[in-house]
């Protein structure tokens, strides 16, 4: 009797259908992977997008609350400055007044803001006054006194001739050639007495306001 061929039997079919499916599964788990990481990739990425618009916003609103208090900032000095300039004025306007003007300038523009003030370079007339002027500065200053008009004839600011001086050593002397037509009060050694010098030169001036 002829023996019956053997069949190949299900193990080989078997073993191939599980390779399939394992490599389906590890497929799925990797698809599963990848989507787990750019899902937090993204999430990431939205983290950081929110977090920069909302250091952006802050920063803004720091800008705008620092522009704002620079503002107040500002108007209040702005305030202060004409309430100190309205003060001041009316500290000038006091008849016998004193006052030194607050920038160095030329004997006449210095004249000019003493003018301007309701005043005039101050005139020393009298050893008294002298002291007095002398006691109240430690710079140089200029002093309402000029031979601008005609050189050698010294007169004040309001045209009366020079009839007594305090002048330094050998002053005026018109150094050097110089046209040194105007009078400044020069500190020397403790001393201040008077020195002459261009008009153009920069002092700060002594102004006065006189009584009326």
């Amino acid at each position: 009797m002829r023996e019956a061929q053997e069949s190949p039997g299900p193990g080989p079919l078997r073993r191939s259908q599980d390779q399939k499916k394992r490599r389906k599964y590890r497929g799925r788990r990797r698809l599963v992977f990848l989507s787990v990481a750019l899902g937090l990739i993204c999430m990431f990425l939205l983290i950081f997008i929110v977090v920069l618009l909302l250091r952006s916003t802050a920063e803004r609103e720091l800008m705008k609350n620092t522009v704002k208090e620079l503002n107040l900032t500002i108007t209040s000095l702005s305030q202060k400055n004409q309430e100190l300039g309205g003060e001041l004025r009316e500290v000038y306007s006091k008849p016998g007044f004193i006052f030194l003007t607050p920038e160095l300038k030329s004997w006449s523009e210095s004249r000019q803001f003493c003018r301007d003030n309701g005043a005039d370079l101050v005139m020393i007339k009298t050893e008294e006054k002298q002291s007095f002027i002398s006691s109240r500065v430690n710079e140089r200053v200029w002093i309402g006194l000029s031979d601008a008009d005609e050189e050698g004839k010294w007169k004040w600011v309001d045209n009366s001739p020079l009839n007594q001086g305090f002048w330094i050593k050998g002053e005026p002397n018109n150094y050097l050639g110089e046209d040194e037509d105007c009078a400044e009060i020069r500190p020397i050694n403790n001393n201040k007495l008077w020195n002459d010098i261009m008009c153009s030169f920069e002092n700060r001036g002594v102004c006065e306001k006189a009584v009326k």
